[in-house]
């Protein structure tokens, strides 16, 4: 069996609990393949359970990339995210082995894929008026504003994503186009060839209800006390960028008395599914990515094909 090692890159992704893992551990443990963690909430060290993180041992017996890079008071970027996704591709390939990149950060996906659009820097002014604005009528209804100028944004941001709301707000203020319109120039950056492959939910019941298995699953883990203990380290804050990765959020606030345990768990499960609408919403949407079923033999005897070499 010849296996592909320098041609366009396969990406294993979809909404979130749809299994994008399992199915990659098990074509590592048969094909010569690296993983490349395409994950906005895993590149942060200290953020295990709630992230689904492989265990460390499973990581030394399949090699992982883009984990546990940046401490969570950092910022990480699309653009980083394709630095170092280029630099992982190259060496991997180097080595004679497979990449295979799994996530649901669909945003890095297609700034690696088809290139990063040439966008503004930040405008502090700007930037100050719009906190303003938000302290004054909340971030929703800057929401609001954005889906009037920009739906096709407005719907892959959540309307409690603050920074994002306010860099598309911001981007549309500075050049007068909206983030849409931008992406869908010519990149500035080459553009990577990947075969991205999705996992669609036939029965979005059945999603629904791993997404809550999966958060009672992280809770008996300890995902209570990973917040505590990430809380307790006094330089992050609800308002930190990797503090409103869903489930951190809710459990903040509980720790904070906000809430009790019950409104807790249902608060972090809806939000966790209003991420996977917004997944299936842009997968639907993006016709480059191609849709398998969310059944794990049929998903994974489609990769299987695509990963052996037909010319050989």
């Amino acid at each position: 069996m010849h296996v592909r090692t320098n041609q366009s890159c396969i990406c294993i992704t979809g909404p979130t609990a749809c299994g994008k893992t399992e199915l990659a551990l098990q074509l590592a443990e048969e094909f010569p393949i690296e993983i490349i963690s395409m994950d906005s909430a895993m590149v942060y060290r200290g953020m295990n359970i709630g992230t689904a993180k492989p265990p460390q041992k499973l990581r030394k017996h399949i090699t992982h990339h883009l984990i546990d890079i940046v401490e969570p008071t950092d910022t990480y970027s699309a653009g980083r995210f394709v630095a170092d996704a280029k630099a992982c591709l190259c060496s991997i390939r180097q080595r004679n082995r497979i990449p295979l990149i799994v996530g649901g950060t669909l945003l890095y996906l297609r700034a690696l894929r088809d290139g990063l659009a040439e966008l503004p820097g930040r405008n502090l002014e700007v930037r100050k008026r719009l906190d303003q604005e938000a302290e004054a009528v909340g971030w929703s209804e800057l929401h609001n504003r954005l889906l009037s100028i920009d739906p096709d944004s407005a719907v892959r941001i959540a309307p409690t994503d603050r920074q994002r709301i306010q860099r598309a707000l911001e981007v549309h203020e500075i050049t007068g186009k909206t983030l849409t319109s931008l992406y869908q120039k010519e990149a500035s950056q080459l553009k990577t060839p990947i075969n991205a492959l999705a996992l669609v939910p036939e029965d979005r019941g059945e999603l629904s209800n791993r997404i809550e298995q999966r958060f009672d699953d992280m809770v008996a883990e300890g995902f209570t006390e990973e917040v505590e203990s990430l809380r307790a380290r006094g330089d992050l804050s609800p308002t930190t960028t990797a503090m409103r990765a869903v489930g951190y959020r809710q459990i903040w606030s509980y720790l904070d008395g906000k809430y009790d345990w019950r409104e807790t768990r249902t608060k972090a499960i809806v939000a966790t599914r209003q991420l996977a609408k917004r997944q299936m919403t842009w997968l639907r949407a993006d016709s480059k990515i191609k849709k398998l079923p969310m059944q794990f033999d049929s998903a994974i005897r489609t990769i299987r094909k695509e990963l052996i070499d037909p010319l050989n």
